[in-house]
């Protein structure tokens, strides 16, 4: 079943998008990819696992997380604080 990976990956330059474009382009089941440098975005598109192509990412030596997973750590933290102050 096909499904969109996001990536976040620590990419300084045109040399980093290279090795992430090399290794995504040898990974079964990859049907289509987009890197965004400046966002420093990786999308995958394929019959992939995310787990699989967040450790394909990663092999290029990479800071690799998902997309999502720094994103929810602001909202958990407030509602915290939240608590603490009453």
């Amino acid at each position: 079943m096909a499904q969109t990976v996001v990536l976040k990956v620590g990419m300084s330059c045109e040399g980093c998008v290279g090795a992430v474009k090399r290794v995504l382009g040898k990974m079964e089941g990859v049907e289509s990819f987009d890197i965004d440098l400046k966002e420093q975005k990786v999308t995958v598109k394929g019959n992939v696992q995310p787990n699989a192509v967040l450790k394909t990412v990663s092999k290029t030596g990479k800071k690799t997380t998902f997309w999502d997973a720094e994103a929810p750590a602001e909202p958990e933290a407030k509602p915290a604080e939240a608590t603490a102050a009453i």
